[in-house]
């Protein structure tokens, strides 16, 4: 009876450490890891995905899959019923260690017709239906403040590189002295793009006041699990789903908090994401769920500006 680890990430700007510790907390004995390539998207169907297809093909009746979130593996109601059923079909047991799912066996079957519980049945495309919900009321939030941007003046795109044709002016006017905060608003860019047109000069260039802001510093706040839960069914910006994958998870009585450490503005943007908690949009919200909202809300409310 094997025991097979599944992991995987949506970009290569992720990393499985907070897989690794839900997994590591469950004391698997003796992991069999299947781990995808960076990037591997979870609109690709599991059943497509090569990782996948290999623990599938080593797997043996009586065997146990073991995943850490239901979103690893997959995000949609017909591909999680996809999965079910050739995991059935080989008699492989399913067990998530963190998450909606987790108190659930999702591969028990009816004794004598051999299919799916029908209350298993319900519950999976339940949860699966509601994840992809709060995916879409994202996404509408999303197009809403960008319309709201595009009527005060802004199109919410990134702002332009240097132009060639300016490049060797721009070069020319940093050595002479100009800074970078000037030339940024000399040439309607970011600062980034400035910093680009004249990257091989700044190690040597020194006596030039740039106006550039000091970093932000990584701020640990405990984000309640339903927040949390909610996260991880939502498209993230990199940085969002990094801090999300390297929280700590901190077990309290039936529930958890999850310890996430980021810069300031990764908060807010988080926060800002589980907007949908609190109701509105035409969906009533689930009091426990706006209460952890509030909560987080409270602690990202602290934070210096």
């Amino acid at each position: 009876m094997a025991n097979l680890v599944y992991k995987r990430v949506s970009t290569d700007q992720q990393s499985t450490a907070r897989q690794n510790l839900v997994l590591d907390e469950a004391g698997i004995e003796d992991p069999v890891v299947f781990e995808e390539d960076p990037g591997t998207s979870s609109r690709l169907h599991p059943l497509q995905r090569p990782k996948f297809g290999k623990l599938l093909d080593y797997a043996r009746p009586g065997d146990t899959v073991h995943i850490s979130e239901m979103f690893r593996l997959v995000r949609g109601t017909g591909h999680i019923l996809d999965v079910l059923d050739v995991l059935q079909r080989d008699q492989v047991a399913l067990r998530i260690h963190d998450g909606a799912f987790s108190a659930m066996d999702l591969t028990a079957r009816h004794p004598r017709t051999g299919e799916l519980l029908s209350t298993v049945k319900f519950m999976v495309q339940t949860l699966a239906a509601a994840g992809e919900l709060q995916r879409d009321l994202q996404r509408e939030l999303t197009y809403d403040g960008l319309r709201a941007a595009e009527a005060k003046g802004s199109k919410g795109e990134r702002s332009p590189a240097v132009p060639a044709g300016v490049t060797a002016d721009v070069r020319t006017a940093y050595l002479e002295g100009r800074s970078i905060a000037a030339l940024t608003r000399d040439h309607d860019v970011s600062r980034g793009a400035v910093r680009t047109a004249v990257a091989d000069l700044l190690p040597d260039h020194t006596g030039v006041e740039e106006d550039v802001p000091a970093p932000e510093l990584l701020v640990t706040l405990d984000m309640p699990g339903k927040v949390a839960d909610f996260l991880r069914t939502t498209e993230l910006e990199p940085a969002e789903r990094a801090a999300l994958d390297q929280g700590a998870t901190v077990r309290r009585g039936q529930g958890y908090t999850l310890r996430v450490s980021a810069v300031p503005a990764v908060h807010r943007q988080l926060l800002a994401r589980c907007q949908p908690l609190g109701g509105g949009q035409g969906v009533p919200a689930v009091p426990a769920q706006r209460e952890a909202r509030r909560e987080y809300e409270n602690r990202v409310s602290t934070l210096p500006p």
